[in-house]
C-alpha cells in the first residue's frame, strides 16, 4: 500500500470512530463546556441552598469549571423543578431538591413528573427532625409525651410550618404510629411554630435541629425524639424515636437531580464526583454541624429512595385528610 492510500485509509478509520462512537461519551469528554446551574427552589440561606453550595464548591474544584447555584424559589420548590425538567438535557442544568418533590400528592397539578422527568442523581445528605416540647410539659421522653396525649384526646396541640409542610406530615405520622390524636396549628413557616412553642402557646413541634438546638441549650425548649433511624451528632444524648416507637421514620432530604435525557456518560462522571465529595471530612464535618447526616450515593440507589418516599408519604397525607392544592 502507497503512503498516500494508507493515510488515507487512516483518516478514514479515524472518522469512522468518531461517527461510531455514542454521543454519550462525546458529549463527557466536553463536559462541562460552560458553567453549570444547580437551581435550588427556596431562598438563600435555607438547607437545600446550604447543601447546593457545598457540593457545587467541591464540583468547582474537581471539574476546574463553575457551579453555580441559582435561588429560583416559588410554589414550594415546584417553580424550580419545573424549569429544570425543562432544560436541555445537556448536564449544565440540575436540580438541588428536597423531599417536597416526593410528594406530588399534596398538589392537583404538576408542571412535571418527578419519576418521569428527572434522573435521579444522588441522594446528598438527610435532614432529620427533632420532636420538641414547652419545658413545663410534663413529659420527658417519648413514652410519656405518647401517654400524655393518650390521656388528654385532642386537647394537646402542636406547631407546624403550614398545612403538608414536613413538620405537619412527620407529627401525623407520629400520631397515626402512636394511635394518638392532637390538634394541629399550622404557621407561616418553620419559626414561627418555633416560636410558639417557646411561649407556650402550642406544647409541641417537629422542627429541624439547626432551629432546635440554640433554643433546647437554652432550656427554652425539650428535645424528646429525634425522626431518623439513627441519633444525630449534633444531638447525641437525644434518642431516636424509633427507640421508642418502633418503625418510625421521617426526615427532610437534599438530592441532585438532572433531566431527562443527560447521557449516561456524564450522569456516571458527576455521580463519581459527587459520591467522592462527600467522602472529603470538611464537607461531612460542615453539614454534621449544621445538622445535616451527610450520604452520596449513586443514581440507582436514589431512584429506589425516591420510589419508596412517593407512596410512603402519599399514605400519611390521604390519612391526614390533606387536600391538595
Amino acid at each position: 500500500m502507497n503512503r498516500s492510500l494508507y493515510c488515507a485509509c487512516t483518516v478514514f478509520a479515524a472518522a469512522l470512530v468518531a461517527w461510531a462512537m455514542p454521543s454519550g461519551i462525546a458529549a463527557a469528554q466536553k463536559f462541562p463546556s460552560k458553567p453549570v446551574r444547580i437551581v435550588v427552589g427556596f431562598g438563600p440561606g435555607g438547607g437545600t441552598d446550604l447543601a447546593a453550595r457545598a457540593i457545587g464548591q467541591k464540583l468547582t474544584e474537581a471539574y476546574g469549571s463553575s457551579f453555580i447555584v441559582d435561588n429560583r424559589p416559588g410554589a414550594s420548590g415546584n417553580l424550580a423543578g419545573d424549569i429544570v425538567a425543562k432544560a436541555n438535557p445537556d448536564g449544565h442544568t440540575m436540580l438541588m431538591a428536597n423531599s417536597t418533590i416526593a410528594i406530588p400528592s399534596l398538589s392537583i397539578k404538576l408542571p412535571f413528573d418527578i419519576r418521569r422527568d428527572f434522573i435521579p442523581l444522588s441522594l446528598v445528605a438527610l435532614g432529620p427532625s427533632v420532636l420538641v416540647v414547652h419545658p413545663g410539659l410534663p413529659a420527658t421522653d417519648v413514652k410519656g409525651f405518647v401517654a400524655l396525649a393518650r390521656s388528654k384526646p385532642k386537647s394537646m396541640s402542636f406547631g407546624s410550618g403550614g398545612v403538608g409542610n414536613v413538620t405537619h406530615l412527620a407529627m401525623e405520622l407520629f400520631m397515626a404510629t402512636a394511635g394518638i390524636e392532637m390538634l394541629h396549628i399550622p404557621y407561616k413557616g418553620g419559626a414561627p411554630s418555633v416560636v410558639a412553642v417557646i411561649s407556650g402557646e402550642v406544647q409541641s413541634v417537629f422542627t429541624s435541629i439547626p432551629a432546635a438546638l440554640p433554643q433546647v441549650n437554652a432550656g427554652k425548649m425539650r428535645a424528646l425524639g429525634v425522626s431518623i433511624s439513627k441519633r444525630s451528632s449534633a444531638l447525641p444524648n437525644v434518642p431516636t424515636i424509633a427507640e421508642s416507637m418502633t418503625g418510625y421514620y421521617a426526615a427532610s432530604w437534599y438530592g441532585l437531580l438532572l433531566p431527562a435525557g443527560v447521557p449516561k456518560a456524564i450522569v456516571d462522571s458527576l455521580s463519581k464526583e459527587i459520591v467522592a465529595a462527600m467522602e472529603v471530612p470538611a464537607i461531612r464535618d460542615g453539614m454534621l454541624k449544621q445538622g445535616f447526616e451527610p450520604v452520596g450515593n449513586k443514581p440507582d440507589e436514589f431512584r429506589k429512595f425516591i420510589g419508596e418516599e412517593i407512596p410512603r408519604w402519599e399514605k400519611v397525607v390521604k390519612n391526614a385528610g390533606i387536600k391538595p392544592e
